[in-house]
Order: structure tokens, then C-alpha cells, then sequence
């Protein structure tokens, strides 16, 4: 069973879509062949991309997506029609889904995953679908920002205790596909094999008569992976001292203290001081973390200020996606019976792409990203794009190097193919190389261009004269 959902993977859903499940069952829609896309309007944290993560949790819940007995007497108990609920009982995913690689960086307004199947298996979905890929692709991009932020140095996810529940174990994950170095979490490193990580808390300090023999056990007991939090009582006049101590104690054993970590104070200023007395004391291999509500821009701040910081641990604005705590996917019906279809709105930035689509992101002569292109199915490639909303704003993309993005993930609801984390998480490091740093920046990022193809462009502007001719 999913390590994520053991059981009632079914009631994992809004209400709304079994109620429409049970209506499209009652009136004989439920097998009429359906499709949908996957996509998101705004780019979190103002920045200027979002990390694709969460696909292989998706895969893994839908393979083994099914309601039990006890979740039948429930679904009765709610009014559910026992024929419905009997159908239920019997149900499997046997759709296909065509998705762009986890890790990929991805833009507003682009399908990025395409469910098809039947309305009743496609509806369904939707919720756990978007609980997800939302959740997770948020939590990556703001990953991917902390470790822009910190520059070749490493980071550390330490945002258990403050995450939303039990979402921590896809939060860690995602964390590490976003370049993560490793987690606090020893659930998810357990469930997802990532690199665990950890070193002591104040508590620890406190339950001795001293700092220093706090310090000597410690390195007793983990002569190889030592390092010390120094700020329990004073950073400077007591906890780099005892540690000094300690660690030419430790010498002498021919072992070596890892680092120590500030986790409070003024983290430039202690971090400078703190490598004075370490270099002072001949001890340059002697680590520098920093913790204590960090986020990218902190992170930046410090390294702008030259702080000697060599790790940072990263909790509460990592794993709950402080600024932007939720991604803006949406899930909207684009084909239904081999005919396309869209959703119409006053708000022209909310109006759908119909029809079957493509993906096609074009590469400049110089190796970066340029644009990508939602194309119709059929397409091979285009001239130009347009933008979605303002079509006299179009790019020119023949000149660059087409590649289309969208894979056949699943098929007769069987995972054909998906990313281990470390697999996901180098995929992402390779695809935000080839993201112009002008589109990474934190401040005003530059905005990367997504546009339709002629077709698309002219099949959505009929539908939605025709649908404005009949209303």
C-alpha cells in the first residue's frame, strides 16, 4: 500500500467530486472518454519559476486508488446510492497521464500534467491531484531559492517541528528535489532514502552540570560526526571556548570536531568572530551552521555580508512556504467526447486553453531557456508564439531549438516511468542551469514567455465565440 495513504485512498477527496461522480453514474456519463489539465496562473513567492515536484507520490496513490468496505458503509451512512457505492467498491484508475519530468522547471498557464480517461475517473482524481503536486511543487521552488541564496553551501532541512502535520514527509522530500542537501526528517529519509541529518539541542547542554561536560560526552559517544551548539549560554565567552577545548581534546584521539552551529544572535557577527577563534586556535577545518528562522533572503543578506557560514539549517519558511503558503494549480476540463472544451470567464487570464496539448520549450544558441510553447497535439513545432492573453505580443522561437516536454508517465493506470528523489533532484539542478540568472533573481525576476500557437489560439477565440453566440 502507498506509504503516504494506507488506506481510504478514496475518501481522500473533496465531497464535490463524489457527488458529481455519483450524478455523472446516475445519468450514464461516467464512461465518456475526458481530459484534463494540470496547471498554475502565479509564480509563488514573486519569483520567477516553480520546481515540478510530486508526481512520483501521485503515481504511487493512484496505482492502488480504491475504496474499502468500511469506506463503502461509510459513503451509505452519507446518502450515497448503494449502486453507486457498489460501483465504487469495484474501482480502479485505468487512466493515462502525460506529465513533465519531476524537477522540471515549469511557468504560469502551461499544462504540465494531461489526465485522460473516462469523466468518472479523471473528476475524481482532481483533488488529490492538486493536494499533491501543489503542496510539493511549492515547497521544491522554495527549496530551489534557499539554495540559489546559499551559494554552493550546503542546506539543510530542519522543518519538522513546525510543519502542517503530516504533510513534513512530502515537505522534506520536495525540499530535496528543490537541492536540499538533506533532512531533519528521519520519517521521510526512511520512506523517500534521503540523507538524514542532525546535531544536538539546548536541552542536551542543560541536562549536565556544565557546558563542557556536555561537549566532552557528546564527542564520547559521536567522535565522528560531532558538532556543537555553542550558544546556550554565551557564544562567544562560553560556548566557543568549551568547544575549542573539546575539539583539541579530540585531536589527541585522532578525531575532529565537524562544526559547531549559532542559532541565535546575530548570526554575521557571531559567524565572523566564531571563525576568528576557530582559524586562531589552528582549527580551519572546523565547520560554521547557522539555523534560527532563516529564509533566502536572510541567507543572502549573510553571505552579502561575508559571514564565514559553511551550512545553513533551514526549518519554519522552508516547509510551510512562507510568503506564498499555497501554489495556484488548477484542473479544468479540456476535452470531453473528442471535442474541446474550455472554461469561459470575464477575468481573460482565467479563461482555458481547450483541446489536446503540447508542450514545447525552446532553447536559445546559447544554451538558456527561451520560451515555451502550448501547442495542439498534432503540432510539431511553431514560428512564432502568442502571448495568451495579448496576441499582438508574440515571440519569434524558429530560430531556437525545440523539445518537447510532456512524457507518458502512466498508462491503464500502471506507472510506466518515474524519478527516485536523487534522480528528480539532479534534474532539477540541470534544468535551473539553463534558466538565465535574470529569471532567478529574487528582486523583479525577468518573466519567462509562454505562448500559444496560432491554432490553439484561433480553436480557443471559436469556442468561446460560439459559446458567447449562444448565450
Amino acid at each position: 500500500m502507498s506509504s503516504l495513504i494506507p488506506k481510504h485512498s478514496g475518501l481522500y477527496t473533496d465531497l464535490y467530486e463524489l457527488t458529481m461522480g455519483q450524478g455523472y453514474f446516475l445519468t450514464g456519463m461516467s464512461d465518456r472518454p475526458a481530459c484534463f489539465d494540470y496547471f498554475f496562473r502565479e509564480i509563488p513567492f514573486k519569483g520567477g519559476y516553480v520546481v515540478f515536484a510530486g508526481l512520483s507520490n501521485l503515481l504511487e496513490v493512484l496505482e492502488e486508488l480504491s475504496f474499502t468496505e468500511e469506506d463503502a458503509k461509510y459513503l451509505k451512512g452519507l446518502g450515497f446510492k448503494d449502486a453507486f457505492v457498489e460501483y465504487l467498491k469495484a474501482f480502479r484508475f485505468k487512466g493515462r497521464i502525460l506529465s513533465v519530468r519531476e524537477g522540471e522547471v515549469i511557468f504560469p498557464l502551461e499544462p504540465v500534467v494531461r489526465v485522460e480517461g473516462t469523466l468518472f475517473e479523471t473528476q475524481l482524481i482532481e483533488t488529490l491531484l492538486l493536494n499533491f503536486l501543489n503542496f510539493e511543487s511549492l515547497i521544491a521552488t522554495k527549496a530551489s531559492r534557499m539554495v540559489l541564496a546559499a551559494r554552493g553551501r550546503r542546506v539543510v532541512d530542519f522543518g519538522l517541528r513546525r510543519a502542517q502535520g503530516l504533510a513534513s514527509t512530502q515537505a522534506s522530500r520536495a525540499a530535496v528535489i528543490g537541492g536540499v542537501d538533506a533532512t531533519s526528517n528521519v520519517y521521510a529519509s526512511y520512506l523517500f532514502n534521503l540523507p538524514p541529518s542532525g546535531t544536538q539541542a539546548h536541552s542536551w547542554i542543560q541536562s549536565f552540570p556544565d557546558e563542557l561536560s556536555a561537549f566532552l560526552k557528546y564527542a564520547e559517544l559521536y567522535p565522528d560526526n560531532c558538532i556543537f551548539l555553542v550558544d546556550t549560554y554565551n557564544t562567544l565567552k562560553s560556548g566557543l571556548p568549551n568547544a575549542i577545548m573539546v575539539a583539541k581534546e579530540m585531536e589527541k584521539r585522532g578525531k575532529k570536531l565537524v562544526g559547531i552551529r549559532l542559532d541565535s544572535g546575530d548570526l554575521a557577527y557571531l559567524s565572523k568572530h566564531a571563525r576568528e577563534m576557530l582559524d586562531l586556535a589552528e582549527l580551519h577545518y572546523v565547520k560554521i551552521v547557522a539555523s534560527n528562522q532563516l529564509d533566502e533572503h536572510i541567507v543572502k543578506s549573510l553571505l552579502d555580508q561575508g559571514a564565514p557560514i559553511n551550512s545553513f539549517g533551514i526549518g519554519t519558511n522552508l516547509v510551510t512556504g512562507q510568503d506564498s503558503p499555497a501554489l495556484d494549480g488548477v484542473y479544468k476540463l479540456s476535452v470531453l467526447d473528442g471535442k474541446p472544451r474550455l472554461k469561459i470567464s470575464e477575468n481573460a487570464g482565467k479563461t482555458s486553453l481547450p483541446g489536446s496539448k503540447k508542450i514545447v520549450r525552446y532553447t536559445d544558441p546559447e544554451g538558456f531557456f527561451y520560451a515555451d510553447g502550448v501547442l495542439l497535439e498534432e503540432e510539431k513545432s511553431a514560428e512564432y508564439v502568442f502571448h495568451p492573453n495579448f496576441p499582438e505580443q508574440k515571440s519569434r522561437v524558429a530560430h531556437c531549438f525545440p523539445e518537447s516536454i510532456l512524457y507518458k508517465v502512466m498508462e491503464g493506470g500502471k506507472t510506466l516511468t518515474k524519478l527516485s528523489v536523487g534522480e528528480a533532484a539532479a534534474y532539477a539542478k540541470e534544468r535551473l542551469a539553463k534558466l538565465s540568472p535574470e529569471r532567478k533573481r529574487f528582486e523583479n525576476p525577468h518573466v519567462y514567455k509562454v505562448g500559444v500557437s496560432q491554432k490553439l489560439m484561433d480553436l480557443r477565440n471559436q469556442i468561446v465565440q460560439q459559446h458567447t453566440k449562444g448565450s
